[in-house]
């Protein structure tokens, strides 16, 4: 009885050291399993991370390379276009000669973060004819908004009630004002202009 009672009590502690060695295994298995997810889920976020400091990094250098461009005297940024994927420049565009397309080329790669430029810059000879007209929009900007600066600047006229277009150096008011002194005065204030040839006062007394 006595051995029979000592064998029952082997077998209980043989299986219970059976199910702690299993527990062991298994215990083990799923703290591996835990840290490969783990592991896993963390590959995943440095790569989300990466490509949104990529994306980051080309809109940082894509607006570093406009800015050097602006910044240059000799380059005429404003009809270059560009862009930046993997850290690649890529400039487009119409610049007025090789040279300047070569100082473009220049200033971009010294950008920081720049690794490559591609070129798909076009140059493009302006004629005579073509800058002396871009020449004469800009004057004919300048002397419509100085007009109407001074106009804004006067205690007589009612300059919100006057239109100003400006062609050639040929100033043209429209507009409203409220008596015939008015309209003389704005007219003055226009030939006062630098660079303004003629005025053509359409102004209606109201």
């Amino acid at each position: 009885m006595t051995r029979l009672k000592n064998a029952n009590m082997l077998l209980a502690l043989f299986l219970r050291l059976s199910r702690v060695e299993r527990l062991g295994r298994d215990g083990k298995t799923t703290v591996d399993s835990a840290k490969s997810a783990a592991s896993n889920a963390g590959e995943a976020v440095d790569n989300s991370i990466n490509k949104v400091g990529d994306f980051m990094d080309d809109s940082t250098i894509t607006a570093r390379v406009k800015a050097a461009l602006i910044d240059h005297k000799d380059i005429n940024s404003g009809d270059i276009s560009v862009k930046t994927e993997n850290k690649v420049v890529t400039l487009s565009g119409d610049v007025t000669s090789a040279e300047q397309k070569s100082q473009a080329l220049s200033v971009a790669k010294e950008v920081k973060g720049v690794s490559h430029v591609n070129d798909k810059l076009t140059v493009h000879h302006k004629s005579s004819s073509e800058t002396a007209t871009l020449k004469g929009y800009a004057g004919d900007t300048a002397i419509t908004s100085e007009v109407k600066a001074k106009l804004l600047a006067d205690d007589i006229v009612p300059s919100r009630n006057v239109k100003v277009e400006t062609n050639a150096g040929a100033v043209h008011l429209t507009g409203t004002v409220a008596s015939a002194a008015q309209a003389e005065r704005a007219a003055e204030i226009a030939k006062a202009v630098s660079g303004v040839k003629s005025v053509r006062n359409d102004l209606s007394v109201k």
